[in-house]
């Protein structure tokens, strides 16, 4: 996966404390990692976003042993369980948790670099993994879900090489870092950055903080990722009006961008003669299966592109059957070497090989262009039938935030659609406004104002908070 020596005196990372950090550093400390547990086995490392974090990940996936990543702010009670489940070797974690880990029979201080350290358990290989599993990674942020998407060795490799392609990258490039190293999007920025000899600025700081973009200037960042909600924010502390002559590329993931908002962005970019780059991905094919071209992003605002090098988009309707026409709505389908092998529930699943042949129905339903661009409609399952009429969740928040200025999430059942309102706007108009839309009765719409829409670390709804809501 990595190719240290290639780009030993070049510079790595730069730490949040303005440090720079080389490719032959970046390889001397992981080979210390290494040689403190020597074999390969199953680590926990609980991210954050510093660099002996992602050391650390280097030095595992650089010899064979398999991290499940993290993030380190997790709540406790959810990791003791996910600890128990499939019994790591070793926890790679912050110093300031060595304490409570320690104090827990049977696990013990190995060795510490920085601000990390290694910590054994009381377990050792409890389950056997199979030869190509390479990566752990959760879909569903912090949540503590046990389940976790199972990726290759070929799959990270393959999905990384064709992101460098379609973007791009080389070693002259300097990423600032926008989305946690436990998250898909924000794991690929660092693969795709370190595979080529690139730069990476690492900051826990966000896109709302001043000292964010104090960063991005004085590195002479020349690019950023955001999911949805971040170019949400970036619009309202009046990004267009930045003076940032080193940004090259704005690339964004995570969920589907507003068309209106898409097609801000692609203005700007054209203006300013950068790059916007809209992707499509997902944990379950590593990291992205679509990308739209950016000399395409105005033209074809809304759109997520076309598939990546390698890869493959078709739709299939209700039974199975493959659709051709242009502008008919069907099912995702994504095939390509970065298909993952599957989930991992427990421990005992760490041994299965791949289940999914290189085939991944996405769970969205698009459509398809003369030119042969997708186009996200909705979810299969976000779609309720309302008085026989079949109405997408996501249309209608998306009706919803252009119309009003508001952030809403719409959930329910199909004899009343749940409509979560944050910010300041008439319920009854509201109400009224989706009725003449959707040309169904007031009666099925309820309107429930709450302060702001949960969120997991990477911005996206938790709309399984939501439905708990009454």
């Amino acid at each position: 996966m990595w190719k240290l020596d290639d780009y030993s005196g070049n510079t790595a990372i730069i730490t949040e404390a303005g440090d720079c950090i080389s490719y032959g550093t970046l390889k001397r400390d992981a080979e210390q990692v290494y040689e403190a547990i020597g074999r390969r086995c199953l680590v926990f490392s609980l991210c954050k976003l510093e660099y002996e974090s992602v050391m650390g990940y280097v030095s595992f996936l650089g010899h064979g042993i398999v991290p499940v990543l993290l993030d380190a702010r997790m709540d406790r009670e959810l990791l003791w369980n996910l600890v128990h489940l499939y019994q790591p070797d070793y926890l790679w974690i912050p110093q300031d948790c060595q304490e409570e880990f320690c104090q827990e029979p049977g696990y013990g201080y190995v060795i510490g670099i920085g601000s990390f350290c290694l910590v054994h358990t009381p377990f050792l290989n409890e389950y056997p993994m199979h030869e190509e599993l390479a990566l752990l990674l959760t879909t569903s942020g912090s949540t503590g879900s046990p389940k976790f998407v199972r990726q290759s060795y070929e799959n990270l490799i393959s999905n990384t090489e064709s992101i460098v392609e379609y973007l791009g990258i080389d070693d002259c490039e300097r990423a600032i870092t926008t989305l946690p190293m436990s998250y898909t999007y924000g794991l690929s920025i660092i693969n795709t950055h370190l595979y080529t000899g690139a730069s990476i600025v690492l900051t826990e700081k966000n896109v709302m903080q001043g000292e964010f973009w104090e960063q991005l200037k004085s590195h002479r960042a020349t690019s950023f990722a955001g999911v949805p909600y971040t170019y949400e924010m970036l619009e309202k502390i009046r990004f267009f009006q930045m003076d940032l002559p080193y940004l090259k590329t704005m690339t964004q993931a995570g969920g589907k961008l507003a068309p209106e908002l898409h097609k801000k962005f692609a203005e700007y970019a054209v203006k300013h003669q950068k790059r916007f780059v809209v992707m499509y991905g997902a944990t379950e094919a590593t990291a992205r299966m679509g990308y739209l071209p950016p000399g395409q992003s105005l033209d074809k605002y809304g759109s997520i592109g076309i598939a990546i090098p390698g890869g493959a988009f078709h739709l299939i309707g209700a039974h199975g059957e493959t659709i051709d026409e242009p502008g008919k709505t069907g099912e995702l389908v994504y095939q390509g070497a970065n298909v993952t092998l599957g989930y991992a529930e427990c421990g005992a699943d760490l041994i299965k090989g791949d289940e999914r042949r290189g085939v991944y129905k996405t769970g969205d339903m698009a459509k398809r262009d003369e030119d042969g661009y997708y186009y996200i409609t909705g979810r299969k399952k976000r779609f309720l039938k309302m008085f026989g009429s079949r109405v997408s969740l996501d249309e209608c928040e998306r009706m919803i935030q252009k119309q009003y200025p508001v952030e809403c999430a719409c959930t329910g059942a199909d004899n009343q659609m749940m409509i979560h309102v944050a910010g300041q706007a008439d319920p009854q108009e509201i109400v009224q406004f989706l009725s003449e839309k959707t040309q169904i009765h007031q009666k099925a719409f309820r309107i429930l104002r709450i302060e702001s829409l949960p969120r997991n670390e990477s911005g996206k709804i938790l709309y399984s908070k939501l439905q708990a809501l009454k």
